[in-house]
């Protein structure tokens, strides 16, 4: 890919499109409201709060990331969402039970004119949830449509000139490849055909590129993640990304796993367990919605350990992953691990994390950055997989013939060299020894 010439900048409004308004999309808009009108800090993330080191060291020039490239200012930003329930944003908001009483009071007249659209939704698809606010038409290709029309609508209500689409909606049941994800023309045909491997959260993506509009998978569906929309997005000049929005649980692996590896520290098991009860939990207690979770933290260690390169210290290792419906805890997730590893002399120790994390307060600044990110990449001409991206997800996007990286530290470099190469700078390696000639 070369190197953008230029970088349009960000003239007019930016729209936002959420599909799914649960508690991760009130949170993110609620969340963006608070801070500019000054009553939040947009802690959690890095497009407001990072700062980007340009140069050498001994240059100390160190600003921050929304002054370096051109993101869209939060002002700037309009809000919708689809959702099969038709509840206002502020009564999502409460219901989900997520921000406190006076921050959900403070942001009630903003969330309160956030309407969703009907969303395309299949049971089939998501067997643990069920809504009266739902699209009915003769074949998936026509439900596309109709996103695709709701999608030019709210543009053009809302005088926006861009748009940005995230699909913030539940765990759909795993699926994989099929012979009509191959190419755009057998993806087409497939939708006409309702064919079963054609699930809704690929409806809306194949609905946002062909509308020329970035589209972000913060869930483990396969979605954007076939030859299919991959070619359409190079096609439409779009960018994508995804997959599952990197939280708690597995935050934390991508985090701790690179350490044992730098010090060469062996692992023989690593069980994780999770209970949650929000929406998201009660999708998940479905086997087969918990089974595309399941392939998504699963992933990780495999990459980041390289049990293959080093298999006298991981190509034993027992690795377990479990997540349990627990509606008392709500929104408030908490992850469980147990890590057995082993050191010099193959002595044995134990670490035990016990993360008492707030999923949709830690995906809300994902959501944010992917949205401005996005944007960015597009005024600069970037389009299909934006693997620097992977910094956000549990399971990253990557070219068909690389293995995604899931190391957090490589990634937050990757991220950053990008924004450095996209504004003409020195990437930066870290090597140093300009310092001692």
């Amino acid at each position: 890919m070369r190197r953008p010439a230029k970088i349009a900048p960000p003239k007019g409004k930016l729209g936002v499109l959420t599909v799914g308004l649960g508690a991760v999309s009130t949170t993110f808009m609620a969340g963006v409201d608070l801070v500019r009108t000054g009553a939040a800090q947009p802690i959690g993330s890095l497009t407001q709060l990072g700062t980007i080191r340009l140069g050498r060291r001994t240059e100390k020039r160190s600003p921050l990331i929304k002054k370096f490239v051109p993101l869209e200012k939060l002002e700037n930003i309009v809000f919708g969402a689809w959702d099969l329930f038709p509840d206002s944003a502020y009564e999502a908001a409460a219901k989900a039970a997520v921000l406190s009483p006076q921050d959900l009071t403070k942001a009630q007249n903003f969330l309160s004119g956030i309407h969703p659209m009907k969303a395309a939704f299949n049971r089939d698809y998501v067997k643990r949830l069920d809504g009266p606010h739902v699209k009915k038409a003769k074949t998936k290709y026509d439900l596309a449509l109709e996103i695709k029309e709701d999608i030019a609508r709210f543009k053009k209500e809302n005088k926006l000139s861009r748009l940005v689409i995230i699909w913030c909606g539940s765990t759909e049941i795993f699926l994989t490849l099929d012979k009509v994800h191959s190419s755009a023309a057998k993806f087409e045909e497939a939708m006409k055909q309702n064919h079963p491997a054609i699930a809704p959260s690929m409806l809306y993506a194949w609905a946002a590129i062909t509308s020329g509009v970035p589209f972000a998978n913060g869930a483990p569906n396969l979605t954007v993640d076939t030859p299919a929309l991959q070619e359409l997005a190079r096609k439409h000049r779009v960018p994508i990304c995804g997959k599952d929005f990197k939280t708690g649980q597995t935050l934390l692996k991508t985090i701790l796993a690179p350490g044992f590896k730098a010090r060469m520290l062996g692992v023989e098991g690593w069980f994780s367990t999770n209970i949650l009860g929000n929406r998201d939990g009660e999708v998940l207690d479905d086997p087969e919605s918990f089974k595309t979770k399941e392939e998504s933290k699963l992933g990780v260690l495999e990459y980041i350990l390289q049990p293959k390169l080093y298999p006298n210290l991981y190509g034993n290792i027992c690795h377990k992953v479990r997540i349990n419906y627990y509606p008392p805890r709500g929104d408030n997730k908490e992850g469980w691990d147990n890590i057995d590893i082993f050191g010099w002399l193959n002595y044995p120790m134990q670490i035990k994390v016990d993360f008492l994390c707030r999923d949709s307060i830690l995906a809300a600044p994902i959501v944010l950055d992917l949205v401005l990110f996005l944007d960015l990449a597009q005024r600069a001409g970037m389009r299909g997989i934006q693997e620097w991206l992977s910094f956000y997800f549990k399971s990253p996007m990557c070219a068909p013939e690389l293995y995604p990286e899931h190391d957090l530290f490589i990634q937050s470099m990757k991220l950053k060299n990008t924004l450095r190469w996209m504004m003409g700078e020195d990437l930066i390696t870290h090597l140093g020894n300009e310092y001692y000639d």
